[in-house]
This record gives C-alpha cells, structure tokens and sequence, in this order.
C-alpha cells in the first residue's frame, strides 16, 4: 500500500469508528486534477445516503485541519455495495465462497486479471480457484480485488 494511502488510512478510520461504522477502506488517486478519494465504509444495519454524508462531513473537517492531500481532491463515501473491493486479509476471509475478480500488480505466467472462486486465506496470502486450478497470491501482489456479484448473493442481502 503507497505511504499516502496509509497516512489517510490512520486520519480516516478513526473518524469512520468513532461514528459506529466499520472503516472498510479507502481508495486515493487520479489523474491531474481529478483527484479522488473515495472512503468505504460499512454497518451491519446496512448504510444510507445520510450515514455517508455524516461520514463525510466528519472527514471533510478533519482534512481542512490536517491537510494531508495537497492538490485538490473530491471526497467521496459509500458502501462498500456488493460488488464490494477487498482491502485486507480479513476481507478475502470474510468474503470466501464468493466469485472474485483480481487484478495483480505484476503478471503472474504473463496474466494479471484471475476470476474465480475465493477460497480464502493462508497465512498472508489470498487464494482463489479459477477453473480447476488453485492461485496462491500474497495479499501485497494484488492491486485491486472485487467480489462478483451474484443471484444467491442479492436473494441474501435481501432475505
């Protein structure tokens, strides 16, 4: 994770707790002058338009006193929703059984996106199984990991 993902992450999740909601986590960067920074967080009760605007004006003060972008940005926060990207180890874990799409930092036998089913988690490392073959990849080698969503899984999020 880049320094100043991390340096947000220690401002940010703090806030995001004392308000009673999980800090899921945090997505930064852009080009030039579109700059975003995008907060996730999530609840158990689910989250709603006024939770994330809460969220963020809780953040938005907390940024104009420490001031740690300093380029213009656009704050944005949500729900993680069910296509939800996964962060941490703790992510992958939860989220195991369900149909993931990853994208690695650097290609693995000349392929950089797996889709497939999430197994969950060995140690530090993230293992899925696309086809009839097992990945092992260390939570450090994945840029970007989402969860595919599926029938069974909105009948679930709405039973």
């Amino acid at each position: 994770m880049a320094s100043k993902d991390k340096l947000l992450e220690q401002l940010i999740e703090p806030v995001v707790q004392s308000l009673d909601f999980e800090f899921w986590g945090l997505e930064f960067g852009g080009r030039g002058r579109h700059t975003l920074l995008r907060v996730y967080i999530d609840s158990d009760k689910g989250i709603t338009v006024d939770d994330c605007a809460q969220v963020s004006r809780q953040i938005s003060a907390l940024m104009d006193v420490e001031d740690p972008i300093a380029s213009e940005y656009t704050l944005e926060v949500s729900s993680p929703g069910m296509d939800r990207p996964l962060f941490r180890l703790e992510h992958y874990q939860q989220c195991a059984g369900e149909q993931v799409q990853i994208k690695l930092r650097l290609p693995y036998e000349g392929q950089r996106k797996f889709s497939g089913l999430l197994k969950g988690v060995e140690e530090d490392e993230v293992v899925i199984q696309v086809d009839d073959e097992e990945f092992c990849f260390p939570l450090e080698t994945i840029d970007q990991a989402r969860v595919k969503p599926t029938l069974n899984q909105q009948k679930k999020n709405q039973g």
